[in-house]
């Protein structure tokens, strides 16, 4: 069975149809531009190019970089235009992609979904920690494999700034941080959360999960299992997928 999904991050908005049998693309996935400003219309816009790329007809899970609602409604929008809040995005894609069946779901927990049931998550108990790190910082919470949905831990307050201000992907290449730099406050950043949730398992996602050799072996006195994403950049594709099918 294959559903189509949709991930939208700060710098783009990518998707493919996803194999649900395999957990992985049945397609080479299509990527465009992430508008700036990134208001829905704009948003949607690149969302319908994507889907279009594929002549796809069937249902489509759609991720978004903030918290959802009843997956449908828009209540945060901390890395694309504030317009986004209180908007009902189920109805702005459903509406762009000509009536297609549509489902919208947190970022991070739709990559989160996917990892439990496909990647290192797979098989996993106790409490475990997905961390998207890309333009901010996503999270998804599990415990026993039940998602904790729209935590948003990339706004928890470390040393006086939002955490992924200081250590998200962005902020490493918008300081000119060497990987040593960045794994420092990384560390620091998984130390705060450790504190507060005692995870088994910290998962690392996001683009920079590719390059987990260049620093995830220089993060130091965190108890948890520390591990990158096994499908890597393409997990947010996969669980939109599989929030779609759900509600299909």
């Amino acid at each position: 069975m294959q559903i189509f999904g949709v991930d939208i991050g700060g710098s783009g908005i990518k998707g493919a149809p996803v194999d649900l049998e395999k957990g992985d693309l049945a397609q080479e996935r299509c990527k465009v531009l992430t508008p700036h400003p990134a208001t829905p219309d704009g948003v949607a816009d690149g969302v319908k190019q994507v889907v279009d790329h594929f002549g796809w007809t069937g249902p489509v899970g759609v991720t978004f970089p903030g918290v959802v609602t009843g997956g449908a409604t828009v209540r945060t929008a901390a890395n694309v235009d504030k317009s986004w809040i209180d908007t009902d995005a189920r109805a702005l894609f459903g509406a762009r992609l000509g009536g297609l069946p549509v489902t919208v779901v947190n970022d991070a927990d739709a990559a989160g979904v996917a990892e439990m049931q496909f990647g290192a998550g797979r098989d996993r108990k106790g409490t475990v920690i997905l961390l998207t790190f890309g333009t901010g910082i996503g999270s998804a919470v599990f415990v026993d494999g039940v998602l904790v949905p729209n935590t948003e831990l990339g706004h928890l307050e470390l040393k006086g700034h939002e955490a992924e201000k200081k250590a998200s992907s962005k902020a490493k290449d918008d300081h000119g941080l060497s990987w040593e730099q960045w794994s420092r406050r990384v560390q620091k950043y998984l130390a705060h959360v450790e504190m507060l949730f005692s995870p088994e398992l910290f998962i690392i996602g996001g683009g920079v999960s590719r390059k987990s050799d260049r620093f995830l072996h220089l993060i130091e006195g965190v108890r948890a299992e520390i591990v990158p994403a096994q499908l890597l950049n393409n997990a947010g594709i996969v669980g939109a997928a599989m929030r779609a099918a759900q509600q299909a």
